[in-house]
C-alpha cells in the first residue's frame, strides 16, 4: 500500500504531542471485509495517549478533481466510523 504524501509529517506531529503509535497500518475485519485505516490515502495510524485511543486517517486532494478525492473521503470515513464501533468503540476516529 502506498503512504499518502502527509503521512510521515503526521506520525512525527501526533508522537511529539505525546502519542504513542501502536499500529502503522491499524487493521479492522468486520463480517469479512478487511479495513486498513490509515494515515495516508491507504495507511493508518492507531495512536493511544491517557487511557485515549484514536485512529487517524489523513488524506491529500491531490487528484484533478477535487471534489471526487472528497466523496471518496467522506464514503471511507463513513466505512471507518462503522468498523470502529463495532470492534473498537472507545476509539475515536479522526479524518
Amino acid at each position: 500500500m502506498a503512504q499518502d504524501l502527509f503521512h510521515d509529517a503526521v506520525k512525527n506531529a501526533l508522537i511529539k504531542d505525546g502519542w504513542q503509535i501502536t499500529d502503522d497500518p491499524f487493521f479492522l475485519k468486520v463480517g469479512g471485509v478487511e479495513f486498513y485505516i490509515d494515515l495516508g490515502a491507504e495507511k493508518l495510524i492507531a495512536a493511544e495517549r491517557n487511557n485515549e485511543k484514536i485512529a487517524v486517517e489523513i488524506k491529500s486532494f491531490i487528484n484533478p478533481s477535487s471534489l471526487t478525492d472528497f466523496h471518496l473521503a467522506i464514503g471511507q470515513f463513513l466505512n471507518y466510523r462503522v468498523a470502529l464501533k463495532v470492534r473498537e468503540p472507545e476509539r475515536a476516529n479522526y479524518f
